[in-house]
């Protein structure tokens, strides 16, 4: 009899071991499986976009957000390009002097360089520098693409449409961020001079002032 208890207590005691065990081990995976659930979206979701989510930005002006980006973080082959297009209700105007005073209240600084734009843009065109990073800010019309006419064919729209005038079923403006590492940024190096033979200016310039036509020959 005795002997029979003795084994019921013992398998009770494992039991309770194994529930605990158990228990101590959820207890660890999910304590280690949330740190590394956060950590995981942390690295793979660039810090620069939450930089630009926190922009103190109108919600009308941050319709239809698209963020994409290119090479990688720590520039091995191509430094990363972060890429973010968005929609606004409201003018060019309206939305650029919105985005600007954002970007100031945020530490940005303007940066008034050379080829920003590279090419002419429609629109208005800023360039911005805070710490190791450079910003363009691009807000332009929209562009509207009027529908096909019954029994017309469809034309494909080029590559860089042409913004029309603003109608009433074509209003607000498109907005374009470039945010890119200033190490790899071409407008933070030394810009190279013009080539002298592009303008037209002697590579070899004569000097006039020839020390040899102040001698006087000798009498013979």
């Amino acid at each position: 009899m005795r002997t029979a208890r003795s084994e019921l207590r013992r398998q009770i005691r494992e039991r309770r071991r194994l529930r605990l065990g158990v228990l101590v081990l959820v207890s660890v995976l999910l304590l280690g499986a949330v740190p590394a659930f956060f950590a995981v979206r942390t690295l793979s979701r660039d810090p620069v976009f939450g930089t630009l989510d926190e922009l103190d930005v109108p919600a009308w002006a941050t319709q239809q957000t698209v963020d994409n980006v290119s090479g990688s973080r720590w520039c091995l082959q191509d430094c990363r390009l972060r890429e973010r297009t968005a929609e606004s209700e409201r003018s060019p105007e309206e939305t650029a002097s919105e985005y600007q005073r954002a970007l100031t209240a945020a530490g940005w600084q303007p940066w008034k360089v050379t080829r920003c734009p590279e090419q002419p843009a429609p629109g208005q065109y800023t360039c911005w520098r805070r710490d190791e990073l450079t910003l363009d800010l691009w807000v332009r019309p929209p562009t509207c693409v009027p529908p096909p006419v019954d029994g017309a064919p469809a034309i494909p729209p080029s590559p860089q449409p042409t913004p029309v005038e603003p109608t009433d079923d074509c209003t607000g403006s498109l907005v374009s961020v470039k945010v890119r590492n200033a190490i790899d940024d071409d407008r933070t190096r030394p810009q190279p001079s013009t080539d002298p033979s592009l303008t037209g200016e002697d590579p070899f310039p004569t000097f006039t002032d020839d020390p040899l036509l102040d001698l006087t020959p000798s009498p013979s």
